[in-house]
């Protein structure tokens, strides 16, 4: 992975977090960090950080909520988009929290092993074992993100950023897995009551 590729795995890990009080000014040391790169990676870095500069913070932190908190094919939580509700998941869990912990990476916030902006920190910083397979792991996540999230969406230009100088396109079958390997939550109501004693 090379330097620029990296620089927009830890953009994207920066602006995809709850935007807190330093938010703007964070983007605004964005802006001056990539005055270096290609002039098209450049505008197309300007540019999906625009709509979330000129987003007031409340605004900002409510479309974040109502983006990323209450729609399950935008969440940012990789084994979600691959296993659903599969109880699956607590090993898979558990393979991410080893991988980050034999990388030397440390984890500052209280969020899952599996949370993707963190992954792609990960991702430009440390050597991981197995990170082909991280990488195409997150590919097909954020494609299916990119899918699922309105163009006018102030974080959409972030992700399609991701896909066209990060990560390859999944292929077919790889979409076709995460699609199939899902676990749907069981919601239906019961066909008999539960009896307490």
């Amino acid at each position: 992975m090379h330097e620029q590729q990296a620089a927009i795995l830890v953009i994207a890990s920066r602006v995809l977090g709850y935007p807190e009080e330093t938010f703007h000014q964070d983007l605004t040391e964005i802006e001056e960090s990539i005055q270096e790169f290609p002039g098209d990676l450049c505008e197309a870095i300007l540019g999906s950080i625009m709509p979330l500069k000129t987003t007031l913070l409340k605004d900002l932190r409510e479309t974040y909520v109502a983006t990323f908190d209450l729609k399950k094919n935008v969440g940012l939580y990789l084994t979600a988009h691959e296993l659903g509700d599969s109880p699956k998941r607590g090993a898979a869990l558990i393979w991410l929290q080893k991988t980050i912990n034999q990388a030397g990476f440390d984890r500052i916030d209280n969020e899952l092993a599996d949370y993707m902006p963190m992954l792609y920190e990960l991702l430009a910083i440390s050597p991981i074992r197995d990170q082909e397979r991280m990488v195409r792991r997150l590919a097909a996540a954020t494609h299916r993100i990119l899918i699922h999230l309105p163009q006018e969406n102030p974080y959409y230009g972030i992700f399609k950023n991701l896909m066209s100088f990060v990560f390859p396109t999944p292929t077919a079958e790889e979409i076709q897995k995460l699609e199939q390997d899902r676990e749907e939550a069981d919601l239906e109501p019961m066909p008999y009551p539960i009896m307490y004693q």
